[in-house]
């Protein structure tokens, strides 16, 4: 469904100290980084889309919407929880503590947590676990 998200940063540099070891404890691979521009990108290793992008926006303006999210999918309950401690550890801040959230389905098990700029991230495992 999605070719590439993108996540507009103001701070580059701090946001990709924050991105990098998440988006490891995500096991995605970093497909580039360009100081330049400057952006990055991450991949699910061997699938060239979709792909996941920090920046600064094209326009020169950063701008964190009220309302808008973006959520990544875990493989486990286990990973959730090691993603959204990754997050905090390395700036981030609490938005929703690793649990199930039934009100969406039995299975939901997510965490919110908002990146070093603010923009606000979920990382959630959507299959039962024993």
């Amino acid at each position: 469904m999605f070719s590439h998200i993108f996540v507009g940063v103001a701070d580059f540099e701090r946001a990709l100290r924050f991105y990098a070891p998440v988006m490891q404890a995500l096991g995605q691979q970093q497909r580039f980084i360009d100081r330049t521009r400057p952006w990055a990108g991450w991949q699910t290793e061997g699938v060239a889309r979709p792909l996941f992008l920090i920046g600064t926006p094209f326009e020169g303006e950063h701008l964190t919407g009220n309302g808008q999210m973006t959520a990544f999918l875990a493989d486990s309950r286990a990973q959730v929880d090691a993603v959204y401690q990754t997050a905090l550890v390395f700036g981030g801040s609490s938005e929703g503590t690793p649990g199930l959230r039934p009100e969406y389905h039995a299975d939901y098990y997510g965490a919110y947590f908002r990146d070093t700029e603010g923009n606000k991230l979920c990382v959630a495992c959507h299959v039962a676990e024993a």
